[in-house]
């Protein structure tokens, strides 16, 4: 009785099993989507824009483009007649293979940004072999849905997109001119002499044992090991971190990578990371602690924050200290450093002097601008000692106390931070204080919005001196800029923060301080990212009010500057 039951069981199995080598067979013969890699560049505009950020579109179209080349001329206004047909659902672009000034950009006129892609590091990451190619990814997933020409087929696949039939990618011959790159691409940079001092000038300072950074570069198989993250974050933009628009003022707090050092370590990974005939490695020979030093000597007072404790998980709100001073006299600051207890868990520590009844916000809480004492703040990496301009200070009125604010990473254990602080004092009163302004708005943002702009500004009544500026957003920050609107002359761009990271939020001295005439106004502009496409964002479903909690958000351009006003408290 069980032989035919056997039999109709392995009849039934050989029917299931045919079936799938079928279905396998069938899914074999469709292309796989081509993967690639996530990258982020500015445009014309000083826009930023990166491919995994556009997760609110069904689809990007990106333009290899030369202006030299009649075909990607053509190209760009087959694209221009087509995004006025999916503007709504697909984002366009263009690529400038030769990374042209923004002017000549502008004088292209073009209907959608375009993108600079200095020493064509990512043209040659993508592929792109001519100028016309048309490239369409999906960002969801990093992979391209189409690569080809601008024509009737890169049509077919958009309307394809659309309506959701996207199960294979597709393409079509481009007729284009010829992209050339670097001949010596080829040729790997050498580890000890090209590759590996880069790491040691821009990395280690964070990338050490138990430093701010996740891990450690401590020798060539450590950076091996973290190729594709750091290639990742290279290309992203994500690092180093404190990117500024370089086309606007100068300011010693941003940090870069010159396009010729991203080319040295991204050839060399391409290269199969060879170690080379050095026998050095200058990553193994950096030391194992960050060292420590009063960089001006014994500070005049220092002060002993109360040891916080951080929590071995989870994320984690804002700590807040008063601490009193003992000063029965006014004292002027000239100089401080932060000597940091566990610099691996400090997301930031900012410290304001405010009056014995007030708290860390003070006047913050009920306006939209004041004038505050901002003694500075600490990020993890370098930490130099500031030392303020000749001839100015921050004063500490007598009575007065100092407010910090903490936020600290969890960092996988227990952990607990005293931090430090020195203070170097004026023998005599300066002749003129330093001051910070916070310059904010009030707002609440919707949910889904994925470029939610708001604007803020001061008119200076009285002259002064424009030191420094900082952004403060949080987890929905997209990007913030301060200009300069003087009584008589034109309007100038001093510090733009393209991609604003809540985890970094530096205090951006100018490089060359700027004069404001009474009347001068400062804007602040900026916008939020309240979408899915924002890898930050807790929900973007749900709508957020203004407010101080990490939580909430807030938009505050902070003026730091200079007056001839002694003694106001």
């Amino acid at each position: 009785m069980s032989r035919p039951v056997r039999s109709k069981t392995l009849a039934t199995l050989c029917v299931i099993l045919s079936g799938l080598m079928l279905a396998l067979t069938t899914v074999s013969s469709v292309a796989a989507p081509e993967r690639v890699g996530d990258f982020a560049l500015l445009d014309e505009q000083g826009g930023f824009h990166q491919l995994s950020r556009y997760q609110h579109r069904a689809a990007v179209v990106l333009l290899a483009y030369d202006s030299n080349c009649t075909a990607a001329r053509d190209a760009a206004a087959m694209l221009a007649g087509l995004q006025s047909r999916f503007a709504e659902r697909i984002e366009f672009l263009a690529l400038d293979i030769n990374a042209m000034d923004r002017a000549s950009v502008h004088d292209w006129q073009l209907s959608f940004p375009v993108l600079a892609d200095e020493l064509k590091l990512v043209a040659q990451g993508l592929q792109i072999s001519q100028a016309g190619e048309v490239l369409v990814f999906n960002p969801q997933r990093l992979s391209l849905y189409y690569r080809g020409g601008a024509d009737q087929a890169l049509q077919e696949n958009l309307n394809a997109i659309l309506s959701g039939n996207t199960s294979a990618p597709s393409g079509s011959e481009v007729r284009g001119c010829p992209i050339p790159y670097d001949s010596n691409a080829a040729t790997a940079p050498d580890y000890s002499t090209e590759v590996a001092p880069i790491i040691v000038e821009h990395c280690s300072i964070c990338h050490r044992e138990d430093g701010a950074g996740p891990f450690a570069f401590n020798g060539y198989y450590s950076l091996v090991g973290w190729s594709a993250m750091v290639k990742e974050v290279i290309m992203n933009k994500r690092m180093p971190p404190m990117q500024i628009d370089p086309a606007y003022a100068a300011t010693p707090n941003a940090h870069f990578l010159s396009a010729e050092k991203r080319r040295k370590i991204l050839h060399w990974m391409q290269a199969g990371a060879p170690r080379g005939e050095g026998a050095e490695d200058p990553l193994a020979e950096v030391p194992l602690e960050k060292p420590f030093d009063w960089q001006l000597g014994v500070p005049d007072f220092v002060i002993d924050t109360p040891t916080n404790v951080i929590p071995a998980v989870g994320i984690l709100d804002y700590m807040y200290t008063e601490l009193e001073l003992p000063f029965t006299e006014d004292k002027w600051v000239r100089a401080f450093q932060f000597d940091p207890g566990e610099e691996r868990v400090i997301h930031n520590l900012s410290a304001f002097i405010v009056p014995t009844e007030s708290d860390f916000w003070d006047e913050e809480r009920n306006t939209l601008t004041s004038e505050r004492r901002f003694l500075g703040s600490f990020i993890p990496g370098e930490n130099p000692a500031t030392v303020f301009p000749e001839g100015t200070g921050v004063l500490i009125p007598a009575g007065h106390k100092l407010a910090l604010q903490f936020h600290y990473y969890s960092h996988g254990r227990v952990l607990e931070d005293t931090t430090t602080i020195g203070l170097y004092f004026h023998d005599a009163a300066p002749a003129r204080e330093i001051v910070t302004r916070p310059v904010s708005a009030r707002f609440t943002l919707s949910p889904t919005d994925h470029d939610q702009a708001l604007h803020a500004s001061y008119a200076f009544d009285e002259k002064a001196t424009l030191l420094a500026v900082r952004p403060r957003m949080n987890q929905r920050g997209k990007h913030m800029k301060f200009d300069l609107v003087p009584p008589d002359g034109e309007t100038e761009t001093l510090v733009s923060v393209p991609a604003y990271n809540y985890g970094w939020q530096p205090q951006y001295w100018l490089e060359t301080p700027r004069t404001l005439e009474p009347g001068t106004v400062v804007k602040v502009s900026g916008a939020f990212d309240n979408s899915l496409s924002n890898p930050f964002n807790p929900n973007f479903r749900e709508g957020v009010e203004w407010g101080f909690d990490s939580g909430e958000e807030m938009f505050t351009g902070y003026l730091t500057y200079a007056v001839d006003r002694q003694g106001i408290k």
